[in-house]
């Protein structure tokens, strides 16, 4: 076998090896299908975390049903373009479509000014 070959075998492997951990594709031949589930449990738990920590308002909203909820949206799901911002963003809109989060406002409510103190302190 070539190198360019035996490279482009390798990167099959490899890109199928991916799809099984984070798409829910089948796992690929020679890889033990119990330790990637293993894995692919671990790699959504990491996922959850983030999401709860970018917005623990659907947390707090889920309660105990958060992580059950999570895994669902996540199993078979790759993370979408845009990391964890993003992931966090399409999970609150499955929920939304499913009539489980309010819709959010067009414009959040600005926060009220802050009060800045003088630097020369009060006139008397």
């Amino acid at each position: 076998m070539s190198d360019d070959a035996a490279r482009e075998e390798l990167a099959r492997a490899q890109a199928a090896l991916v799809a099984a951990l984070v798409a829910g594709k089948e796992a690929p031949s020679g890889f033990d299908r119990e330790r990637l589930r293993i894995q692919e449990s671990s790699l959504i738990s990491k996922r959850r975390r983030t999401v709860a920590r970018l917005r623990p308002d659907l947390a707090v909203l889920l309660g105990d049903g958060f992580a059950g909820e999570f895994d669902a949206y996540a199993r078979g799901r790759p993370k979408p373009q845009g990391g964890s911002h993003a992931d966090a963003r399409d999970f609150a809109d499955r929920l939304r479509a499913a009539g489980r989060l309010p819709e959010e406002p067009v414009a959040p409510e600005p926060a009220p000014a802050r009060r800045r103190w003088s630097l020369f302190g009060r006139r008397r």
